[in-house]
C-alpha cells in the first residue's frame, strides 16, 4: 500500500541542490524513511536521474553495514545502539561511487548510527556535486540537534503522522468518510495503522509504541533514572488535552491523581523533553488586542491522537477535545504557527469596571495570512452559536473567522462574515481556509 505524501515530497523537491543538508525530522514511525527512500527516490528516477547517481544507505540495515566492511559483531552492536559505524569505511564506500563531477544524491537513513556524522555531513557540503538528505531517530537526532550541529547548514523538513486527508486517501472504498473520521479520532495517523485490520491490532500497536519506543527514547536521551515519573506525567497530560494548564497546576493534579509529588520545575523540564521528542506540542496564549504573548497557562496537544488515546487505554475518548487536537495538528501540518487567542473585554458591572477574557481556540499565522478558528463539536441552537462567536465579535480586524463543527457541512457564511463548516470538509480540502 503506497500512501502519497505530496506535501512533504514537494518540500524536499524545492530544496534540491540548495547547498544545505536536508534533515527530515519527526516522531518515530511517522514515515520519514518511506518519504526519503521510496517517494523521493522514485521522484529522482522519474526526473531522469540515473540510479547510479543516487546513493542510498541505511545505518540500521545489516546489509548496508556489511557492504562498507563492518564485521558481524560490530554490526550487531551498531543495531543494538552500543557502537557506531566507522566513518572512514563509509567515506571510502561513497568515494568509490562518485566517479565524475555530475550531481549525486546521498540519501542517508538513521544517520546517528555513524560515528562523527556531523563532521562527515559537513564535509560533503564542501563538495559541490553532492546533494545530501538524512533522517535520524528522535532519541538521538532532534530539532534541537539540527540547530546545534548544523547551524546555518541544515535545512529541516518536519514530517507529521498522516493527516486525515492522507489517511482517507487509502480508506476510500472501504468505509464512509464519517466512519473513517471516527476511526481516525480513535487510532490516529501513524502509517502502520492503515494496514491493520482489527481494533486489537491497532490498540496493541499504539500502546506498545508509546511505552517501548517513544517514552524509552525520552528516558535514554535525557538520562532519566526511570520512565515511571514521566510515564505518569504523560497520563496526566493525555487526560487534559485542550485544557489550559501550567507546571504548577500540573504538579497539583499529579499529586492528587498519583499521590506523588513532583516539582513544577521538573514538570517543565519533562514537558520540554516530550516536545523535543515530538510527542506533544505547546500552544501559547496570545493577547489579540494587546498583541503580546501571555506566558502561562498554555495548552498541550499530542502529535498523534491515537498515541494519546492508547496511553489512556482508550477510556477517555472525549470527541470534542480530540477534534480540537486534530484541528491543531492540521493547522501545523499546513505550515501555520498556531496560538491560543485571548480577547479582553472591559465593561461596567454594578457601577464597577470589570475585565472578562474570551478565548479563540486557534490563531493560525503564516506570513501576512491570519485565520481565527473555533472548534465547536456541535452548535445545536442560537445560544450556543452566540457563545462560540462572542470572542470573534470583539476582534476588530478583517481576518477570516471560521467555526468548525463535527457534522458534515459545506462552508456557510453568516451576516457577520463568519464561516461555519464541517471539520471533515476542512480537513479534506487543503484550501478550505479560503473557502
Amino acid at each position: 500500500m503506497q500512501i502519497e505524501r505530496n506535501k512533504y515530497l514537494n518540500r524536499l523537491i524545492v530544496r534540491k541542490g540548495n547547498g544545505f543538508i536536508k534533515i527530515i525530522t519527526g516522531i518515530r514511525r511517522c514515515g520519514k524513511s518511506y518519504l526519503l527512500n521510496t517517494l523521493f527516490y522514485n521522484h529522482l528516477l522519474a526526473q531522469g536521474t540515473d540510479s547510479s547517481r543516487i546513493i542510498r544507505f541505511a545505518f540500521d540495515a545489516a546489509d548496508d553495514l556489511l557492504a562498507i566492511g563492518e564485521n558481524a559483531d560490530t554490526i550487531l552492536k551498531i543495531l543494538a545502539g552500543k557502537a557506531k559505524a566507522d566513518p572512514r569505511k563509509f567515506l571510502d564506500y561513497v568515494s568509490c561511487r562518485i566517479t565524475d563531477s555530475s550531481t549525486y544524491y546521498l540519501l542517508l537513513d538513521e544517520i546517528q548510527n555513524l560515528d562523527g556524522f556531523e563532521f562527515v555531513l559537513n564535509g560533503f557540503l564542501r563538495k559541490g556535486n553532492i546533494d545530501v538528505y538524512v533522517t535520524g531517530s528522535n532519541s538521538k537526532f532532534l530539532s534541537s540537534d539540527v540547530v546545534t550541529e548544523f547551524a546555518g547548514r541544515g535545512d529541516e523538513v518536519r514530517v507529521a503522522p498522516l493527516s486525515f486527508a492522507e489517511y482517507w486517501s487509502v480508506q476510500e472504498g472501504k468505509e464512509s468518510k464519517e466512519e473513517a473520521f471516527d476511526e481516525y479520532m480513535i487510532y490516529g495517523g501513524l502509517p502502520a495503522i492503515c494496514s491493520m485490520q482489527t481494533e486489537e491490532q491497532k490498540s496493541k500497536y499504539l500502546a506498545m509504541q508509546m511505552s517501548n519506543v517513544y517514552l524509552r527514547d525520552v528516558v535514554e536521551r535525557n538520562n532519566l533514572n526511570s520512565d515511571t515519573t514521566i510515564s505518569e506525567l504523560v497520563d496526566v497530560l493525555a487526560s487534559g488535552i485542550s485544557c489550559l494548564t501550567n507546571p504548577r497546576k500540573l504538579a497539583d493534579t499529579f499529586k492528587c491523581l498519583k499521590n506523588s509529588s513532583i516539582a513544577p520545575t521538573t514538570i517543565d523540564r519533562y514537558i520540554s523533553h516530550l516536545e523535543d521528542a515530538f510527542i506533544i506540542s505547546k500552544a501559547k496564549r496570545y493577547d489579540v488586542k494587546g498583541r503580546r504573548y501571555i506566558g502561562t497557562p498554555y495548552k498541550l496537544y499530542f502529535e498523534d491522537v491515537g498515541l494519546r488515546n492508547a496511553r489512556l487505554n482508550f477510556r477517555q475518548i472525549e470527541a470534542s477535545h480530540i477534534m480540537e487536537n486534530v484541528i491543531y495538528n492540521e493547522l501545523r501540518i499546513r505550515g501555520y504557527s498556531v496560538d491560543v487567542g485571548v480577547v479582553e473585554k472591559r465593561e461596567n458591572q454594578a457601577g464597577a469596571p470589570e475585565r472578562t477574557y474570551h478565548e479563540i481556540d486557534f490563531i493560525a499565522n503564516m506570513g501576512s495570512k491570519r485565520y481565527y478558528v473555533q472548534s465547536a463539536y456541535a452548535i445545536p441552537d442560537e445560544e450556543k452559536r452566540k457563545q462560540e462567536t462572542a470572542s470573534f465579535d470583539m476582534v476588530n480586524d478583517s481576518f477570516k473567522k471560521i467555526i468548525l463543527v463535527e457534522k458534515t457541512m459545506k462552508p456557510q457564511r453568516d451576516e457577520k462574515g463568519y464561516v461555519t463548516m464541517g471539520v471533515k470538509e476542512f480537513l479534506l480540502n487543503e484550501n478550505s481556509l479560503d473557502s
